[in-house]
């Protein structure tokens, strides 16, 4: 069985990235990686997308920074993060003792900050950086970015500019067109594209008459995102040249399968972690499982076969 993890079936290059496996973990729902290392082998999984990083220390957003609801969550964290200098004296150093991918997740408030961090960021053992331009729950700079084609296109730019890595632009559900957000961060020069981020959402307490999010407001995740997740790489998948990472609500291989059909390259678990920290590792068993079934060569050949012809 374990054997199997690694089967070259499986294997993907993102734009450079080269992943044992097409499953990486989605930023904000990892941690660093190091804190899941009591559960699970990290070299088994095809990358480690760590948590959000900032250029310096942020505490996040106070209040209750999450709440359960129907086939999902809400959250509100707000990039907590120790900062790049934190990142890279203390946490990158373990990282690379381990044969596993790096990609790391950068937010900022102007272009300026993403092009800085960029820089800072563009050393060994980091392996690519994916542009949080689409953060629901931080009230400065993020939501912005992310639903502006223009704006968007600027901070890819300042990231290209400022690194010689693989840069993967991760969208925002939350504009009128998916499709629009994705041309604009091609055409400035994105390496590939991840989707979706989280949902705007709220939750109310009844009896309190007031929201449970000391934010207020919140980004959905779980199941009950992921026919929207896969609408959008669908749809995303039939205008752009770059390769696509799909996530949203993936639970087990079956949901995973459906963003390779839809168009994606590469998939990433996001909540399903809480539930179990081993799934970026064993979703993998039912995908060769599906490729066995199916008499498919390797993960390769099933991309995009649910798109039009």
């Amino acid at each position: 069985m374990v054997k199997a993890l690694y089967d070259n079936r499986l294997a993907v290059d993102i734009a450079g990235l080269k992943m044992k496996t097409p499953v990486t973990t989605a930023s904000g729902t990892f941690g660093f990686g190091l804190e899941f290392q009591d559960f699970l082998d990290l070299e088994k999984v095809g990358a480690v997308t760590v948590k959000g990083t900032t250029l310096e220390p942020r505490a996040g957003n106070k209040g209750q920074r999450a709440v359960e609801t129907p086939s999902g969550m809400l959250n509100c964290v707000g990039l907590e993060n120790p900062g790049s200098d934190y990142f890279i004296e203390h946490t990158l150093p373990e990282l690379k003792k381990i044969d596993v991918p790096v990609i790391v997740n950068i937010a900022g408030s102007t272009p300026e900050e993403y092009g800085e961090l960029a820089k800072k960021l563009d050393i060994e053992g980091v392996h690519a950086i994916e542009i949080n331009i689409s953060c629901p729950n931080v009230k400065h700079g993020g939501i912005a970015f992310g639903t502006c084609p223009e704006s968007a296109a600027e901070v890819v730019r300042a990231v290209k500019a400022n690194t010689g890595k693989p840069v993967i632009t991760k969208l925002s559900p939350n504009v009128t067109d998916i499709v629009e957000m994705a041309l604009a961060a091609q055409e400035a020069g994105t390496d590939a594209l991840s989707l979706i981020n989280t949902l705007i959402g709220m939750k109310i307490d009844i009896d309190r008459r007031k929201p449970v999010l000391g934010n207020v407001m919140g980004g959905l995740s779980g199941p009950a995102v992921r026919p929207v997740a896969v609408r959008m790489v669908y749809q995303v998948a039939q205008k752009v040249n770059v390769p696509i990472i799909g996530m949203g609500g993936i639970m087990n291989a079956e949901d995973a399968i459906e963003f390779f059909l839809a168009g994606a390259s590469a998939v990433a678990v996001g909540t399903a972690n809480f539930c179990d920290p081993r799934l970026a590792e064993t979703i993998c068993q039912g995908m060769l499982s599906y490729l066995d079934r199916h008499e498919f060569k390797n993960i390769q050949e099933i991309i995009g076969l649910a798109l039009p012809k």
